[in-house]
């Protein structure tokens, strides 16, 4: 586990925190080990969260606790703030004193006011496809976050960006075998059932899934539930 944030951060802490998020293997754990390590790692950081941006609709899928949770709201239902903008443009972004900032004049003195929330340090994660992201760090204190929080910080949204693209990556490999496993099923019933060759029988399930507008993988699971489990054999 990292040292506490005020200890030297050498070559080796980032080492151990590259090992300990790659060792949670899903995203959702991912994603909480990130914010979690945030907190531990980054001097000044007192909650840490992480946004997703998918197309206009935000989201934050980890956080240290509920503070984090609230100030993201308070973003995307205005539809500004560092964090959104980190996304947007590509950038750090930072703030030590909310209640007079003027950047973002709809989102920073509510969310000062209503979370005591003061200083902000945002950095854009890379997620994949359309989906981008941010890592925010938060405090209640003025000015919470020096060069070395920015430099530290950096680094650990390097780490995080590719421990988060690693599981997501295995996430959707899991699936794609998940769903070529079910498909095979589906086209096993269809066969022994319709008397067709296999090609015959994915055939009829993409156009069953063209017609009800639903993925390919949806109609083979429902076919499978719906045929029940193989009968028993009895023994010889």
């Amino acid at each position: 586990m990292p040292s506490p944030a005020g200890d030297d951060l050498g070559p080796e802490i980032f080492a151990e925190v590259a090992r300990a998020l790659f060792a949670q293997g899903d995203v959702q754990h991912t994603l909480q080990k990130i914010v979690d390590l945030a907190v531990e790692t980054i001097d000044g950081c007192d909650h840490a969260g992480i946004s997703f941006l998918k197309g206009t609709t935000g989201s934050t899928p980890a956080a240290s606790d509920g503070i984090p949770i609230t100030v993201d709201a308070i973003q995307y239902e205005t539809g500004e703030g560092p964090c959104l903008s980190a996304i947007r443009e590509h950038e750090v972004f930072e703030s030590g004193n909310l209640p007079l900032e003027t950047r973002w004049p709809h989102f920073a003195a509510r969310a000062a006011r209503e979370t005591g929330i003061t200083s902000m340090l945002s950095f854009r994660l890379f997620v994949a496809g359309d989906t981008l992201g941010a890592l925010n760090l938060y405090s209640k204190a003025p000015a919470a976050f020096d060069e070395r929080s920015r430099t530290v910080g950096l680094v650990f949204a390097a780490h995080a960006a590719i421990a988060l693209a690693t599981a997501v990556h295995a996430e959707q490999m899991d699936e794609a075998l998940q769903s070529r496993d079910l498909i095979g099923q589906a086209k096993g019933i269809l066969m022994a059932r319709e008397g067709v060759t296999a090609d015959e029988a994915f055939d009829m399930l993409r156009r069953a899934s063209q017609r009800l507008n639903v993925k390919l993988r949806q109609v083979a699971g429902e076919m499978v539930e719906s045929a029940g489990p193989a009968p028993e054999i009895p023994p010889a």
